[in-house]
């Protein structure tokens, strides 16, 4: 308790020069995460909104607040957008993305016959792990796009400013981590791998839609009504690229 709260002065101190914090049990926003009384005393401090701790994460052990997390806790969710400096946001994008490239390109190597080791042939199966990598890329930034656009058109004065769209952009990229499930679900492949990556699929959707209604406070039913637009034009790029000939 004390001792990790000890080790939270510096990144106390960046946090409150860029911002308020964030309660996590209301959303409301506080001036401290908690007050330093000096020689060891430490308090963490009271929503004046809720009268409740204003972060009690901040005393738990990382592996908590990501169990936590992983069963979509908005408090969770809360702590680690507002009220902690990480800033993995586009490595962890990155990383996701190559997981379902590696899944697709593996599926379409499966697909294919074609044992000839020329170096020709060897080329061409690169290749095609960089175009799954770009398709993935266009299909996960369309369904952002799709989402955006959604929650622009029915609740603009949520995202008036930059920094709005910069905040649910970062909590859109977090809420993605549930893809680097999908590299053991092959590895360990069974029977059951359709069934599982579909629970991934449906894991991801639920960590979006908890990451969208966290960020801007919003009630349960319009997040997944950006969801679900976010989808349709996520399929729609998947259609475009049936059309033109490629496996996807």
């Amino acid at each position: 308790g004390v001792e990790a709260l000890s080790g939270l002065g510096v990144l106390g101190r960046a946090m409150a020069a860029r911002g308020a914090y964030r309660c996590i049990e209301c959303s409301g926003e506080a001036t401290e995460l908690y007050r330093d009384y000096q020689r060891g005393v430490l308090r963490i401090s009271i929503c004046k909104s809720c009268q409740k701790p204003v972060d009690k994460y901040i005393e738990y052990d990382p592996v908590i607040i990501l169990i936590n997390a992983v069963l979509c806790k908005a408090q969770a969710y809360r702590h680690i957008l507002f009220n902690t400096k990480i800033n993995i946001h586009g490595k962890l994008c990155v990383f996701c993305l190559l997981c379902e490239a590696y899944l697709r390109w593996l599926q379409l190597q499966d697909s294919s016959q074609n044992t000839d080791p020329d170096d020709l042939i060897r080329y061409a199966k690169e290749w095609d792990f960089y175009r799954m990598f770009g398709i993935a890329s266009l299909e996960q930034t369309s369904f952002f796009i799709g989402i955006f656009i959604t929650l622009w058109w029915m609740t603009p004065e949520m995202l008036k400013r930059k920094s709005d769209f910069i905040l649910l952009l970062k909590a859109l990229l977090l809420s993605t981590y549930g893809k680097l499930l999908l590299i053991p679900a092959v590895i360990w492949e069974h029977d059951y791998t359709p069934l599982c990556l579909a629970f991934i699929k449906v894991f991801v959707l639920i960590s979006n839609s908890q990451a969208i209604r966290v960020t801007l406070n919003l009630n349960r039913i319009l997040p997944w009504f950006a969801i679900f637009f976010g989808l349709i034009l996520e399929n729609g790029v998947v259609c475009l690229f049936q059309k033109m000939g490629w496996d996807v």
